[in-house]
């Protein structure tokens, strides 16, 4: 089946008002996975990005954007959180490993908790995962990427925790 932006983004919507929790987060995670498994959908809307993040919906009613994002090379991102926010990471091309992480002290004079290592994968193509509210994540990539992001709301917009790694082995 070939999906198309509108469908993707009515069918996300659908799934969200029937179930505005972390079960429905997940139908859309799948939802996601078979998308991103849709050729014709990540040549149409994805291939073409030449921006790290792009919008290619937003949701009038719920609020949650899903982002088309262009990466052109390696890259590391450090520890984060969404806020009061979910996320869905989804890989169309390339790979992006996630680290998940986990606080492990009191944060210091810059309010920056220590954090360390939970669980760390690999996201590959057609694969998917969702993070809900302040889950601490971190991407790496070693070449260029396309993915799919779907954010509960505009992240750029909300408070988010601060971390630093703990150790020189989380940071490895």
């Amino acid at each position: 089946m070939t999906h198309t932006i509108e469908s993707f983004s009515a069918e996300c919507h659908r799934l969200i008002a029937a179930e505005n929790g972390p079960a429905g987060r997940e139908k859309v995670r799948k939802l996601l996975e078979s998308v991103l498994q849709d050729e014709a959908f990540v040549t149409k809307y994805l291939d073409p990005l030449d921006a790290p993040k792009t919008v290619l919906f937003e949701d009038p009613d719920y609020g949650f954007l899903i982002l088309g994002h262009a990466h052109t090379g390696a890259s590391e991102g450090n520890p984060h959180d969404h806020g009061p926010s979910w996320a869905i990471y989804g890989q169309a091309r390339g790979e992006t490993t996630m680290t998940e992480w986990k606080p492990v002290g009191a944060p210091d004079k810059e309010g920056r908790q220590p954090v360390d290592v939970r669980e760390r994968y690999t996201l590959t193509p057609g694969k998917a995962r969702l993070y809900n509210e302040r889950t601490i994540h971190s991407t790496k990539r070693d070449a260029a990427t396309r993915l799919i992001r779907i954010t509960g709301t505009d992240v750029d917009k909300v408070a988010r925790g601060r971390y630093r790694k703990a150790t020189a082995e989380a940071a490895a």
